[in-house]
């Protein structure tokens, strides 16, 4: 019995050190995440306005205005862009403002050289002086013997003045010039378009072209020969406006009018009344008149005879 006793004592000891040792746990391991990088963007699609020929909408822009700083017809625009409606353009949308290669009619104008400004170096001039005389020494060149071999010395040079250097001034790009003139455009004879004092003078930069006072009703001509190539309102600052075009680089344009009289596509004389002068979009009558040279104003006092 006392051995019986001895191991129902011992059993529950045994059973309380197995439940109070500390098991051993797995170590844990932190691991990175791997994420992969986001697959790089596509390069965006080069944008037409860098070619030569194009234009990007910006806002505030109409085809009339952009046709006009063009040198262009804007029914040319909406044939070359297929536009389903002339007023409907979209800011940042490019369009075409030169004819493409297959456009009827486009002339290519004369490609003009630069002129030669290689500079000719002129050869260096021979010395035709006759070589000196021998002449006897003088007394007087004797006494100036001094290193004694019998011939006077040469007299001493004067000391050399210091040079003094120009200061270089920084060159001044010059302004471009304008393009130069067809065949086509020197044939086109100008008048003045109306009669008045000129008010207001070509500057490029503030007015770009010229502005003659006159009466409300005075007739507006025809500068030169030409075909109507707009004539309306749509351009703001110009009020009522006509649009000639005279060859294939030259157009003048008369704004402010009162009453237009012609219609686009119709062909006009030089000296023929196209418009009556008035104060659309202006603050007083007159009319302003621009002569552009390839879509680029330029100053109509070159083209217009003197008076």
């Amino acid at each position: 019995m006392t051995k019986k006793s001895s191991l129902y004592l011992l059993l529950p000891l045994a059973v309380l050190t197995a439940c109070t040792s500390t098991p051993q746990q797995a170590p844990v391991v932190e691991r990175p995440i791997s994420r992969r990088p986001p697959p790089p963007a596509p390069a965006p699609a080069p944008v037409q306005e860098n070619r030569e020929g194009y234009y990007t909408v910006r806002k505030g822009d109409t085809l009339i205005r952009i046709a006009l700083d063009h040198g262009q017809n804007y029914r040319d625009l909406v044939t070359w862009n297929n536009l389903a409606n002339p007023n409907d353009i979209k800011v940042d949308q490019v369009l075409r403002v030169a004819p493409p290669e297959d456009a009827p009619g486009v002339r290519t104008a004369a490609v003009v050289m630069p002129p030669d400004t290689t500079k000719v170096v002129p050869p260096v001039p021979k010395k035709t002086e006759p070589k000196g005389d021998k002449k006897p020494y003088a007394e007087a060149d004797l006494k100036n013997d001094k290193d004694g071999d019998g011939k006077p010395d040469p007299a001493p040079k004067p000391a050399d003045k210091p040079v003094q250097l120009a200061s270089v001034k920084p060159s001044v790009p010059a302004a471009a010039p304008a393009p130069a003139l067809s065949a086509e455009d020197r044939e086109v004879s100008w008048m003045w378009p109306a009669e008045g004092r000129v008010v207001g003078q070509f500057d490029e930069g503030k007015n770009k072209g010229i502005d003659i006072a006159g009466r409300p009703g005075q007739q507006v001509l025809a500068a030169g020969a030409g075909k109507v190539m707009y004539a309306g309102s749509g351009i703001r600052g110009y009020g009522n406006l006509v649009i000639v075009k005279h060859s294939n680089g030259l157009l003048s344009a008369y704004a402010h009018n009162r009453s237009i009289l012609v219609k686009e596509g119709q062909t006009v004389g030089k000296g023929q009344a196209i418009a009556e002068m008035g104060d659309s979009d202006s603050d007083s009558v007159k009319l302003h008149f621009e002569i552009r040279q390839q879509g680029k104003p330029v100053d109509p006092s070159k083209f217009l005879p003197n008076r």
